[in-house]
């Protein structure tokens, strides 16, 4: 809902072509914006976290929406004021609304969850587990491995999905004397962590703000992409083993020696208490039913929406170390929820400056092709773009341009069944593939693979991983214009 009280007014916002809001003043904020993004890319360069950035941005963009209205002469209310039930009126500053409080609320309790959880050994278990299953083998462990990251960065993020991987990949394999397929290994989790990414609508928080401006459910969300990850997965296991030619032990001397060597790993090593570890996995299978059937819970409760029920469950599980809990919190990455808090608030100014009016004039004409034209142009254009930014204010930005879009409006049986919800989605996760800075996982797996010597640069990430990220945007295209 579009506030009055805002700089530029509803009605400015609702009609395209307001008068009130010259066209200099759009471009001028377009131009901060551009900046903004730019600024994203070489964060590294910087030196500077997302958070400072964004919220550099934010207040510059506040103060110079104020200075602009006083001096083209739009007034300006400092409060916005909300009405609560019983008629009682709340007082806000501006920015207080302009934030998204769902995806803030999901993505802390998610991370506290995780956090908690992980202390358990479940997921570190569950790893060694399949690694002593796999007797050494280094096909059946690029195969376990790859589904296993897959399952990861759908339940937890994907850097600590990488992290977690990453780390188990380069003892198994030193132990197993495979150096020489560590890089193929940890090239290919990197990968693999942008297609786990699209499993759950928690899996990534790209997932989290287009699901929540579309109203997608949890259940819809992985119905409809469960069958695409699992299809490129079965893809990028495939062309990893052609590509860094990973292939099963030939012989019985090779397969003797290497299941002794994996016997070695004690999966119960990393699990403190039992007690609590069962505990953990019951909460964790909880937690994950719980938002599947978030829009079904009774009396009403599922109106306090999923943010609600994250941070419900990651109350449960901080329960159990509740002398200590300032280690959980310190934990959490307030540079990310800080950084969405200004993100929006930039958001909220260029639509108020109708910035997202220009670029959505834009799509909207890319959108006036025949639907499947239209979509595999926005899919590939939002992979193409998010390879070379964040792809958390892309998919923020498209999400609040394809609510205003007509023809995304007009779908059947409601918004959300338009399949261009579904391209952002995809390309803003899948183009995270294209260049090691296009996903936070990618720069993990870098890292790593940087720790360990191996020679890999930032050209030679592109013209490795580039034909691995095109075919899985190319069955994205294929899968969006067949099944969505």
């Amino acid at each position: 809902m579009t506030e009055p009280w805002l700089l530029f007014s509803a009605s400015a916002a609702e009609a395209p072509h307001s008068p009130s809001v010259p066209a200099w003043i759009t471009y001028l904020f377009a131009a901060v914006l551009a900046l903004m993004i730019a600024a994203l890319a070489f964060e590294e360069k910087l030196h500077a976290k997302k958070s400072l950035i964004v919220g550099a941005f934010a207040g510059f963009c506040l103060i110079l929406e104020t200075i602009v209205a006083s001096f083209v002469g739009i007034s300006l209310l400092p409060f916005g004021e909300i009405t609560l039930p019983g008629g009682h009126h709340l007082e806000l500053p501006v920015y207080i609304p302009a934030i998204d409080w769902g995806v803030i609320t999901i993505i802390l309790g998610a991370s506290l969850f995780v956090e908690v959880t992980s202390r358990s050994g479940v997921f570190t278990w569950m790893a060694i587990k399949l690694t002593k299953k796999s007797n050494g083998d280094p096909s059946k462990l690029l195969w376990y491995y790859g589904i296993l990251t897959v399952v990861f960065s759908a339940v937890l993020n994907n850097v600590t999905a990488m992290i977690i991987i990453g780390s188990l990949t380069t003892v198994s394999l030193k132990k197993l004397n495979r150096n020489d397929l560590l890089l193929g290994f940890l090239l290919t989790e990197g990968l693999l962590t942008n297609v786990g990414g699209l499993l759950t609508l928690i899996s990534s928080v790209p997932n989290i703000i287009v699901g929540n401006v579309a109203g997608i459910s949890f259940v819809r969300f992985f119905l409809v992409a469960s069958p695409y990850v699992v299809l490129a997965t079965v893809v990028t296991l495939l062309m990893s083993k052609w590509k860094f030619k990973i292939s099963g032990l030939q012989s019985d001397e090779q397969r003797a020696t290497a299941k002794q060597l994996v016997a070695g790993f004690d999966e119960n090593e990393s699990v403190s208490s039992p007690k609590f570890f069962w505990f953990s996995v019951g909460a964790l299978v909880l937690f994950i039913v719980s938002l599947a059937g978030q829009s079904a819970l009774p009396w009403n409760l599922d109106k306090l929406g999923m943010g609600f029920v994250a941070l419900f469950f990651a109350g449960a599980v901080l329960v159990a170390y509740k002398h200590e809990v300032d280690k959980f919190y310190s934990a959490v990455d307030w540079d990310l929820l800080a950084f969405f808090a200004a993100l929006f608030v930039v958001i909220n100014v260029m639509e108020h400056a109708l910035v997202l009016d220009l670029i959505g004039r834009g799509i909207t004409t890319m959108l006036e092709l025949p639907t499947q034209a239209a979509s595999a142009c926005l899919l590939a254009s939002s992979a193409v773009a998010s390879s070379v930014t964040d792809n958390i204010p892309l998919a923020a930005m498209l999400a609040k341009i394809l609510n205003t879009n007509p023809l995304v409006l007009a779908a059947e049986p409601d918004k959300s069944g338009s399949p261009f919800w579904w391209c952002v989605i995809f390309g803003a996760n899948l183009g995270g593939n294209i260049t090691p800075i296009g996903s936070a996982s990618t720069v993990v797996a870098m890292t790593i693979i940087q720790r360990q010597k191996l020679p890999l640069s930032f050209v030679g990430f592109v013209i490795v991983a580039l034909p691995f990220a095109l075919v899985q945007i190319i069955l994205a295209i294929g899968y969006i214009l067949i099944a969505v």
